[in-house]
């Protein structure tokens, strides 16, 4: 019997629009490229996602396909992601590494089409470009737990007590703030006309990279998110009929 072949997804990323389109070279190198290596290694491609005239200077966060990427291994389990090289996921060192960590972090590897393993460089400026960003993120954090624990203590000067149970919103404005713009952003349609308004997941892995987490400094889930959006936007619940 064949050895069944463990599954993994495909990330392509074309620099300009002219690269764009199933015919044209950049797209189809990198294809086929990929798909050698999957065979070699004994991965299949289950999946495959596209950046379309998308700059490797762009930052990650930004980037419609990779973000629809990490929709697709949260829910079906493949922990495997190739790539063409590492140019082809990002040019800009800072904007691999954030990247990276996310991939690093929800457990899934980054291979190469020439069989490196993104995720666990040894490299040491790989590793300072990481800790660089842990500790942007962490900055975020205690600065928005510093900021959030200073308007509690303010108000409990001014009024002898704190108030009653705040929604998300009021605990994490700038979260808020940011969940809100992300969802009403304004942006083309899909060629199908469908849109492109990011999902509830894609806001909160955003948020995650923004360094906006909540006060035990663990990321927002879409449940949260959701919460946000609702309560950052004045929405009443609905209420049963009759």
């Amino acid at each position: 019997m064949a050895k069944k072949r463990a599954p993994a997804v495909a990330y392509l990323r074309t620099s300009s629009a002219a690269n764009v389109g199933a015919d044209k070279d950049s797209a189809k190198r990198q294809r086929e490229a990929i798909t050698a290596y999957a065979m070699r290694a004994g991965l299949e491609i289950v999946a495959e996602f596209n950046d379309e005239a998308v700059s490797g200077a762009d930052p990650i966060e930004t980037r419609a396909g990779f973000a629809a990427l990490l929709d697709k291994i949260e829910g079906n389990g493949v922990r495997t992601v190739v790539v063409e090289d590492a140019s082809r996921f990002a040019r800009e060192l800072m904007a691999q590494e954030l990247g990276i960590t996310a991939l690093i972090k929800r457990g899934v590897r980054l291979l190469t089409a020439g069989g490196e393993d993104l995720t666990a460089s040894d490299d040491p400026t790989r590793k300072m470009m990481r800790q660089i960003a842990g500790a942007f993120a962490e900055y975020e954090k205690a600065r928005l737990v510093s900021k959030l624990k200073g308007a509690r203590e303010r108000r409990k000067a001014e009024t002898g007590k704190c108030e009653g149970r705040k929604s998300l919103a009021e605990l994490y404005p700038e979260a808020a703030a940011m969940a809100r713009k992300l969802r009403r952003a304004s942006s083309k349609p899909n060629k199908d006309g469908t849109s492109r308004r990011p999902s509830l997941r894609v806001i909160a892995f955003k948020l995650d990279l923004a360094g906006l987490h909540n006060e035990r400094g663990k990321p927002f889930d879409a449940k949260a998110v959701s919460r946000l959006l609702g309560e950052a936007d004045n929405k009443p619940s609905a209420k049963p009929a009759g």
